[in-house]
């Protein structure tokens, strides 16, 4: 069965979703659970990482 969502990103966050990532954001990084599926990341792995999609400038108001 395939599931098709489409996601409104003008649409205001719902209040769930304001508290999840207010949750999301008091979190410290020891919070965060490693395992054999996702191992922390070395040094020389995070010196490669690029982002896929480049970040979008803001357009100005006014």
């Amino acid at each position: 069965m395939l599931v098709t969502k489409v996601i409104d990103l003008n649409a205001p966050l719902t209040p769930e979703q304001i508290a999840e990532l207010d949750a999301l954001s008091k979190m410290s990084d020891d919070d965060i659970v490693f395992d054999e599926d996702c191992p922390p990341q070395t040094e020389e792995q995070l010196k490669l990482f690029r982002r896929v999609n480049p970040r979008r400038k803001e357009k100005s108001v006014g």
